[in-house]
């Protein structure tokens, strides 16, 4: 089974991305997909889960500095597995600071779609598939919780958005620290040591 990891902030596309890849039948191979909006859960994405193939959208990341060495990040890894841009901005379709990495392919979300199948296809074919499991890093209510979180919400107003109590929010971000190896409940929102020189 082949682990995909789709990096966008818009939930549109999020949503829509993996339902068509689970039911177009373009694809022969099997697979998970995971899409997260924000960077820092990307990143922890790929170094835990370890998905065969990155699809992310710079673009509204871009937009904001504290993003650029995540990003950078991000694209180091595309040394040991694709990375295709799948990018909504005008412009350039790779950034400049991009261009450094080895990317599988750069695309326009306004190519067709049977296009990007084949795209994606190429891309699966030449990895290798995993043995591991298609298990995900978090839980989809703790994806929730982190996005809100991240997002600067109180826990009353997550407790209020999820219909949850507000302990166990705090349960969730409890949780949430211990697999992400977060030190103290701010983690989230500070960069790491290396990545900030």
């Amino acid at each position: 089974m082949f682990k995909i990891l789709l990096i966008d902030r818009c939930s549109f596309t999020r949503s829509g991305f993996e339902a068509w890849l689970n039911h177009s039948g373009l694809f022969a191979a099997t697979f998970k997909t995971i899409a997260v909006n924000n960077l820092f859960l990307a990143r922890e994405h790929i170094q835990q889960w370890r998905p065969a193939l990155v699809i992310v959208d710079l673009h509204g990341f871009m937009q904001e500095s504290q993003h650029l060495p995540l990003l950078s990040s991000l694209l180091i890894n595309s040394e040991t597995r694709p990375v295709i841009l799948l990018q909504s901005g005008e412009g350039e379709t790779i950034p400049a600071f991009a261009r450094r990495y080895p990317l599988w392919a750069a695309l326009k979300k306004s190519v067709p779609l049977t296009t990007l199948a084949t795209v994606l296809n190429a891309a699966l074919a030449s990895c290798a598939e995993t043995a591991e499991s298609g298990n995900t890093l978090l839980t989809r209510q703790e994806e929730r919780v982190l996005a809100l979180w991240m997002e600067g919400a109180s826990n009353q107003k997550i407790a209020a958005q999820l219909s949850i109590t507000g302990k166990t929010v705090y349960t969730y971000k409890r949780n949430i620290r211990m697999k992400l190896h977060m030190d103290t409940r701010f983690s989230p929102f500070l960069m790491p040591q290396e990545e900030m020189s």
